[in-house]
C-alpha cells in the first residue's frame, strides 16, 4: 500500500485539560480522558496528569485492566507485593497488567515533585483472569526514529514502521514525539486503532482539518474501526513552534465496562467478587514503600 492510499485522519474532538489543586501530598492532578466514556475512547478508560509528593499512591490494589505510566519529570519508585521494584525516571515508562489481581505503590523518591502521564487501558473479558506483571521500558530502550526537524521515540507497536519493546497484552501503540519549529511531518499508525495525543510542549497544527493544538490540549482522532489489521492510515503535523506530544493507539474491543474504585470488570457479579476477594486477602499482603 502507498501513502496515498491511507486512511488520512482528522480530528474528532480536541480540549484543554483542566487542573485541580489537591495540596499536599498529591499536588496538582487533571484528568487528559474522564472517566464514564468508553465508547467514545475504547479500549481506554481514563487517563490523569498528577503532580504528587510521596504519599499520595502508597499500596493499593488494580484489577481487570493495565496501567501504562510515563514519567514526565522527577523518580518514581515502584514496588509490589510480588518482590518486584525499580525507579522510573524522566521519559521512562511502565506497563503493568493487572489482571486478576495486583497490589503496589508508586511514590516519589524523598523530597521529588514527580510529574506523571497515567493511562488505564482495558483487558478483554478473556484476559481479565490473567496473572499480573510488569514491564518497564526505560527511555533509552525505546526505539527511536529520527526524521528531518524531529524524532519520535517509540514505546510500544507499531508507529511509523517502528516498533517498541513493550509487552503490552493487547494491540497497543505508544509514542513520544518532538518536532522543531515550522517542521511538518506524517505519522502512519493502523487505521483500526481509536487514537489520541496529549501535547506537553508548543503548539502543532494536526489531521486533515489542521486543528490547533497547544500545551494541555488533547485531541481524539478519527478511525476506521472495520479496517484490517494491516491497513494503515496517516497523521498529518505541522510544529508552529517547538512541540512535543505524546500519542496513544489502541483496538476497541467493544465490551460491557463496570468500573468501581480500582478495580474494572464486566458484570456487576464480577466486580462483588472482585472486593470479596480483596477484603479476604486473595491479593497478597499490603505493600510497605
Amino acid at each position: 500500500m502507498t501513502s496515498e492510499n491511507f486512511f488520512n485522519r482528522s480530528v474528532k474532538q480536541s480540549w484543554q485539560v483542566k487542573y485541580s489543586n489537591n495540596g499536599y501530598p498529591h499536588v496538582q492532578n487533571g484528568l487528559v480522558i474522564p472517566p464514564d466514556q468508553n465508547e467514545l475512547f475504547d479500549p481506554f478508560l481514563i487517563m490523569a496528569e498528577d503532580w504528587f509528593k510521596r504519599g499520595t499512591f502508597s499500596d493499593h490494589p488494580h484489577l481487570g485492566f493495565q496501567t501504562v505510566t510515563y514519567v514526565v519529570d522527577g523518580r518514581l519508585e515502584h514496588i509490589d507485593n510480588a518482590g518486584g521494584h525499580d525507579v522510573m525516571e524522566a521519559g521512562d515508562v511502565q506497563y503493568m497488567n493487572a489482571g486478576k489481581g495486583a497490589r503496589h505503590a508508586e511514590e516519589p523518591v524523598a523530597d521529588d515533585i514527580v510529574h506523571s502521564l497515567q493511562l488505564w487501558l482495558n483487558l478483554p473479558k478473556h484476559q481479565k483472569n490473567t496473572d499480573p506483571f510488569y514491564h518497564n521500558v526505560y527511555a533509552e530502550d525505546a526505539e527511536v526514529n529520527r526524521f528531518n526537524g524531529g524524532m519520535m521515540r517509540v514505546y510500544s507497536g507499531t508507529i511509523n514502521g517502528t516498533i517498541g519493546p513493550m509487552k503490552s497484552v493487547v494491540p497497543f501503540g505508544m509514542a513520544e514525539v518532538v518536532l522543531k519549529e515550522n517542521v511538518e511531518h506524517e505519522m502512519e499508525i493502523p487505521a483500526n486503532h481509536n487514537t489520541f495525543m496529549y501535547v506537553l510542549q508548543g503548539e502543532l497544527e494536526v489531521g486533515g482539518n489542521q486543528e490547533k493544538l497547544h500545551k494541555g490540549s488533547v485531541a481524539l482522532m478519527d478511525f476506521q474501526e472495520e479496517a484490517a489489521d494491516e491497513s494503515m492510515s496517516k497523521i498529518k503535523l505541522k510544529a508552529n513552534h517547538r512541540s512535543k506530544f505524546v500519542i496513544y493507539t489502541g483496538k476497541p474491543m467493544r465490551e460491557e465496562v463496570v468500573a468501581r474504585g480500582p478495580f474494572i470488570t464486566n458484570t456487576m457479579e464480577e466486580m462483588e467478587q472482585a472486593f470479596r476477594d480483596f477484603q479476604n486477602g486473595k491479593f497478597g499482603a499490603a505493600v510497605k514503600s
